[in-house]
Formats: C-alpha cells, structure tokens, sequence
C-alpha cells in the first residue's frame, strides 16, 4: 500500500475507540469504584519513592547537589507538577475511559506516529520501572530474611531469584482478575501506611530543629535537583488512567481516583520528610554511603539507635514495593493490550481470557520480560530514566487537552480541568522544567530509546496499523 507522510498525523475517531471497549472479544471487566482507584493510586505511588530515593535527594550524588531539609520544597514542587498533569490526566480518563492511558490519548490528539511515541515512551515507566522496582524489593527482602536469620544460597542471589519469584505470583494474580488484584493492592497498603505511620510517631520525639538550618545548603540548584528526584516518588498516579476500561463509572470515579490519591500521598510525603530531614543532620547525610542512602528511613532508626525499628522500616519497604511492582505491571499489561489493539503490535496481543476477562496474553509477556531482565540487571540510573520518560508523556497528556478542546468542544467530559488553557501550559512547561533538572546522559539514553521505537514503528507497526488499513 502507498502512504503518505500525512497519513502519520491521523488520529483515531474518539467514537470508534470507545466502541473498541464494547466488543466483547476484546473488552474488559468493569469491577472498580473509587474506593478502589484511591487505594490502588496509594499502592502505586508510595514505594521505591519514598523508600529509597529520599535519602539521595536530600544528600545528592555525583551528578547533583542535594536539596538538605529543604527536599520539603522539592516534594512541594513536584506536587504541583504532578497536580497540573494529574487534573489534565483526570479530564482526559473522564473523557476516553479506555484502557491504554497517555498512549490512547495520543491517538486522538496527536495522531498514529505520536500515539506509537508515547506508547514506546511509557515502557520506560512502566516497563523499565518494573525491572528497577523487582531488583529493590528483591534486596530489601534478602536483607529481611537476613535479619532474621535466614540466608539465601549465593546462586540465588546471583540469578536474583527472588525478583522471579515476586514477578511469577503478581503476573499470576493479574491474570486472575483486577479486582483481586485490587483487594491484595489495599491489604499491602494498610500495611505500608502503618509503617510509614510508626515511622512518624517514632521519629518525631528525635526530630532536632537545628537539623534544618541551613535549609537550603544548596540553593535553588539543590531544591530543583531534589524536585527531578523526587518526581520518582509520584510516578504511578496515571497508571490509574490504564484501569478506565474496568472502571464501573470512569468519568466519576477516575478523577476522584487520580487526584484523591496524589492529595493524599502528597501529605504523607511532606510529614515524612520533615521528620527524616530532623532526625539526620545534613553533613551527617552527605557522607553516607550510597547504600545507606538507597535505605533512608532504616538509616534514620539506625542513627537514633533504635536498630529494632530497622525491621519494621524494612517490613513497609517490602509491601511498599510489592503494591508498586503491581500496578505497574499492570500499566505495561494494558499499554500492550492497547497498542495490539490498534495493529501496531501483533493482533496476539490483544486476547482477553474467556473466564477472567483479563488481557492475560500481554500479562504474562509482560511478567517473562521483566522476570528475564530482573535476572541479570540493575538498578543504577533507572530512577533518571524512568523519570524522563514519563515527564515526556506528561508533556503531550497537558497538550492533548487544549488540541481536544479545540477538536472537540461539544464531547461530554465528566471532569473538565479549570482554566484552561493556562492550567494544561502550566502543566508541560511545569513537566519540562524538572525534566531541564535530570542529568545529561538521561537525555542521550532516552533519545536512542526513541530511536529504537521508531525502528520498530517504520518497520512493523505501520503496515499493520488498523487505522492506516480502514482509511486506505
């Protein structure tokens, strides 16, 4: 078939995508509430954040100053950032309540060619996420079972089987059903909640004031590096968006979910911050090992020598990170099913199981793949590149709203984002400025990932688009 240029820029009939959703064949279980969304935002948001990258961000590395007590800012800062995307996220979930989040969304703005973009773009979020997230949880808890004495074998280590392990029963219990998924979601984030909790009512009686001056020991530089940072710690609110077409009542409950959940982890990041930074002088944090630092809460117990608190911390970190992995498996599961679903991968992709009414093939590619590269990878650097990819998509959420407004003006939105268009540019010039915050070679990697994505785009996904063969 011949193609033209222009052809890249089509975007899909928001019509069309959402009678996609009413196919049975293809469609998926309505079974979530609110109630649901808010706890399962939780379970996404706090983990590996909060957990492991607070302690970097308050005492920098290398390849950044750190932000000292003022990290408080920092997660001020990135709240509002989150804030803008979120209200753009929720209007556009409101509006295309189907599964496929930014990538979706794209399509009906933007068109194929960027629609594929941001697709590639949120496996770095999801996907590379997943990887990053298993090998922590997998230290964590060998360090867990250390602590109790229980000793894992060294081949076991070494082929990180624990993080094959944690990845097989998730990939398992997706497949099974989302709400099931979402019960074990909100048992783990009681328990995180609870640690997180008992780390505040503990801390608070060692909090020192004095530990807050200088606030700011490395300026502005410090709070927008501790900012990019602790973006990490918010990743996981617009995985809610991938869940719309199992929402019972999306353009009610999908805002609520969104932006009742970041309110909240919001709150929770702010107190436990402040008691970290009061407990940990600054010059005490800078010279840390790198370890200690992926370790920040047990590094606080263990400062104030409450060494037995060190075990409860590490408790939370496990089901923090659990709750996490979860839901961003199931982002990528549901990014896959979509993309299939459109022709721009293989049409296998887009079974749904007769019985559970999950898109249990992209489940369980989903997990091998993880589960593969959890075996032999790390860690280093994923938190920058995970960040850069999902500001990106943040950028083009907030643009798609104004180009919908003015496309689609009359289309019932069950959720409208106020003053518009200034809070959407607010939004991506927002993203755009803690993106300016990550390091260079963040930039150079993210950019061969694109590259590569459009291999594979020119090379299969355009020959098969749905939407190239209905308007041929």
């Amino acid at each position: 078939m011949r193609w033209h240029p222009r052809k890249l820029l089509r975007t899909k009939n928001l019509n069309s995508i959402l009678a996609e959703s009413d196919n049975p064949l293809h469609g998926l279980k309505k079974v979530l509430g609110p109630f649901d969304l808010i706890l399962l935002g939780i379970g996404v948001i706090i983990g590996a954040g909060i957990f492991a990258t607070v302690g970097t961000a308050a005492a920098g590395d290398s390849l950044r100053p750190g932000a000292g007590p003022a990290l408080m800012v920092s997660f001020a800062i990135t709240a509002v950032v989150c804030g803008f995307a979120a209200l753009c996220y929720a209007e556009l979930a409101s509006l295309v309540p189907i599964s496929g989040s930014a990538y979706t969304y794209s399509y009906a703005t933007f068109g194929e060619l960027v629609a594929w973009i941001i697709g590639w773009d949120l496996m770095l979020e999801y996907g590379v996420g997943s990887i990053a997230v298993s090998i922590s949880w997998s230290g964590y808890f060998i360090g867990l079972l250390k602590s109790i004495g229980i000793t894992i074998p060294a081949w076991a280590i070494a082929h990180n089987l624990p993080a094959i392990f944690i990845v097989t029963v998730l990939t398992i219990l997706l497949v099974k059903g989302i709400k099931e998924s979402a019960r074990f979601s909100m048992g783990i984030v009681f328990i995180k909640l609870l640690v997180l909790a008992f780390f505040v009512a503990v801390g608070v009686f060692f909090v020192k004031p004095q530990n807050w001056v200088p606030f700011a020991p490395n300026g502005f530089a410090g709070i927008k590096a501790g900012a990019a940072i602790a973006f990490f710690a918010y990743i996981g609110f617009d995985c809610l968006s991938t869940t719309a077409e199992e929402t019972k009542n999306p353009k009610r409950d999908l805002p609520i979910g969104i932006l009742g959940s970041l309110a909240i982890c919001t709150v929770i990041y702010m107190v436990v911050t402040a008691v970290f930074t009061g407990i940990i002088p600054f010059s005490y944090l800078t010279t840390a090992l790198s370890h200690q630092k992926a370790e920040p809460l047990a590094l606080a117990m263990q400062y104030i020598n409450l060494n037995w608190a060190m075990g409860i911390v590490a408790i939370g970190a496990v089901a923090a990170q659990i709750a996490v992995l979860l839901v961003l498996m199931m982002g990528q599961a549901r990014i896959f099913f979509s993309m299939a679903r459109d022709g721009l991968l293989p049409s296998f992709f887009s079974k749904v199981h007769p019985k559970f009414r999950t898109p249990y093939v992209t489940t369980i590619i989903t997990g091998l793949l993880i589960a593969f590269f959890a075996a032999f990878t790390n860690i280093e650097e994923m938190v920058d590149l995970t960040n850069i990819g999902t500001l990106f998509a943040f950028v083009l959420v907030c643009l798609g709203v104004i180009i919908l407004r003015v496309k689609e003006p009359n289309l019932d939105r069950g959720f409208k984002v106020p003053f518009s268009p200034l809070t959407p540019l607010l939004g991506a010039g927002a993203c755009i400025f803690l993106m300016t915050g990550l390091p260079t070679i963040s930039w150079y990697r993210f950019f061969i990932w694109l590259m590569l994505g459009l291999v594979v785009y020119f090379s299969y996904s355009i020959r098969h688009s749905r939407l190239r063969k209905e308007k041929s």
